[in-house]
């Protein structure tokens, strides 16, 4: 069973991380014959049920972090929970759509696609994404962001981060019709825009926990101000996402 692993982080987690593009949604939707009811799992702040209650009668939105959903915007068809992503509170054969944004890679995948088979209604889908890291168009901050995760942060990151590098191609996918998609999620941001941002990696939370509350992000700070310089910068950040028909 994942961890909790993102509580900490909680506010900067709500305000620092991205959206998903629209084209993500646009390619997703058309996948889903039956909008009655879809499960975001590891919901996080609700970004993605907020999305989808715009579209589904009911959405079921679950997080091992009460903290990360009391973050959450409140709508009137998404119901927030505590839930892990292996054992849930809902009834069998529920859900026309599960979703989970960059999260599956915590998860025991065994018990998860258990619990998913269990929940899922006639021709539901199973979409998972994920993103990895972001770029601007300078190299010299995209070279000093590539040494602060591959090197600086790197014996702080869970194994399991691995497969957001290689876009879940280990992580087992047992479903039928499956379809994969990369999109890019842009975004204007100022220097405190992206040091916020680092800060909400779980590789920043577990270098706090293991020094006495330091923050890694410090290590960078000055030299990611100084080739930043003032006002915004385009970011951009590559998507990848798979879906399946459950049954």
């Amino acid at each position: 069973m994942a961890l909790d692993r993102f509580s900490a982080q909680a506010a900067g987690y709500a305000r620092y991380r991205i959206d998903y593009p629209p084209a993500l949604f646009g390619w997703l939707l058309p996948l889903v014959p039956d909008r009655g009811r879809a499960w975001d799992c590891a919901t996080g702040n609700g970004q993605v049920a907020a999305v989808l209650a715009d579209y589904f009668e009911q959405v079921e939105a679950t997080d091992l972090s009460a903290t990360q959903l009391a973050q959450a915007a409140p709508r009137p068809n998404v119901r927030y929970q505590v839930a892990s992503a292996e054992q849930t509170p809902f009834a069998a054969a529920s859900f026309d759509l599960i979703t989970v944004g960059q999260a599956v890679h915590w998860f025991d995948l065994p018990a998860y696609h258990r619990e998913v088979r269990r929940l899922a209604r006639p021709g539901a889908v199973l979409a998972e994404w994920g993103y990895g890291l972001l770029r601007t168009d300078d190299a010299g901050i995209n070279a000093v962001l590539d040494h602060f995760h591959d090197h600086t942060t790197a014996p702080y990151w869970d194994a399991n981060r691995g497969h957001i590098a290689d876009e879940y191609a280990r992580l087992p996918f047992p479903f039928e019709a499956v379809q994969t998609a990369r999109f890019r999620a842009e975004r204007r941001w100022s220097v405190a825009d992206l040091l916020g941002y680092l800060r909400t990696w779980s590789a920043a939370a577990n270098y706090a926990r293991q020094h006495d509350g330091a923050d890694v992000v410090a290590l960078v700070e000055a030299e990611l101000t100084r080739r930043w310089g003032p006002g915004e910068r385009t970011i951009a950040v590559p998507v990848f996402a798979r879906a399946g028909r459950v049954a």
